[in-house]
């Protein structure tokens, strides 16, 4: 696990079959999963219980966490299923077997079921590394799960070809007993709205630089694949090891370097005060969620309107 901002990004891996399983989850549920699989080892035991700190999740997604999304989510963890599907079997699957919000410490306890754990534990030779910070920074669902999709080809170039169908599958669009309504069903409306949001937040966030081609059967859209470039990503480790404090402290030394306040007065008076800490996290949640236009000069523009300057 990271310790500094020298050491190397934590990595996730996933069985290949769970990256391709089917099944839905909103980017928030995603978010939870993420932080569980990291703190996943080879030497842990049946009924051990993982703790993810809220804290720490806001820290690192820049998202403000409510006590009843949290609630809502860690439910909605517990319905969820993972269908994964080989030549002799087809196995649904809960990943959790239980999930506790403690009140007052900022805790969720997680414990994984039984019969999953061999996909996340179990790797022996088929798994899928990706980077933690990576997919925590990507806000689109359908992103996250091409990310993990395209961290499974990365060492190869490309991905294999997936028929829409099976590609659709995967992300929950389309139901392969028919029984829900397809979503998506116009490519142009597919690609505006999946594929291209989910290409642009990889490529700009993450350590993968991908791409799409759609192939043609005929004269209608029949199938997909991406293909995969490793990049420099601009974004530190996750220092999971540190107290949380001294955590948030190297997150805001790093954003304020990206706002280009550099000033060691400026710099030491933020870092020590806990208001200008929280103010200057909550600035750079708006800039990512455009609630805050500050494209020209968000430093100037955080230290005014926190009476800096």
């Amino acid at each position: 696990m990271a310790t500094s901002e020298t050491s190397a990004p934590v990595q996730v891996r996933q069985h290949n079959a769970l990256t391709t399983a089917r099944y839905e989850m909103t980017a928030c549920e995603m978010d939870i999963v993420f932080a569980l699989l990291s703190k996943l080892t080879n030497k842990d035991k049946a009924g051990t219980m993982y703790q993810v700190r809220v804290k720490e999740l806001e820290m690192l997604t820049g998202r403000q966490w409510q006590y009843k999304q949290l609630l809502d989510s860690t439910e909605q963890l517990n319905s969820r299923v993972y269908h994964i599907e080989n030549e002799k079997k087809v196995l649904q699957v809960g990943l959790l077997a239980s999930a506790e919000y403690l009140k007052g410490q900022g805790l969720i306890e997680l414990e994984i079921s039984e019969k999953i754990r061999p996909y996340l534990i179990d790797l022996k030779s088929n798994f899928t590394s990706y980077r933690l910070q990576a997919a925590l920074s990507l806000t689109s669902k359908y992103a996250k799960r091409i990310y993990q999709l395209a961290s499974q080809w990365k060492d190869i170039g490309e991905t294999k070809t997936y028929t829409l169908d099976e590609f659709k599958y995967m992300l929950n669009l389309k139901d392969p007993k028919g029984k829900e309504p397809e979503q998506y069903t116009q490519i142009s409306t597919f690609q505006r709205d999946v594929l291209k949001v989910a290409t642009t937040q990889i490529n700009e966030r993450t350590d993968l630089n991908i791409s799409y081609q759609l192939l043609k059967k005929g004269r209608s859209f029949h199938s997909i694949k991406f293909f995969v470039d490793e990049q420099i990503p601009a974004q530190m480790p996750i220092p999971f090891d540190l107290p949380v404090e001294d955590a948030k402290v190297q997150v805001a030394r790093k954003h304020l370097d990206t706002l280009g306040i550099k000033d060691p007065a400026l710099v030491s008076k933020i870092l020590t005060d806990e208001k200008l800490t929280t103010a200057l996290f909550e600035f750079i949640y708006k800039c990512k969620t455009d609630k805050i236009k500050a494209d020209k000069n968000p430093g100037g523009l955080f230290l005014k309107m926190n009476g800096l300057r």
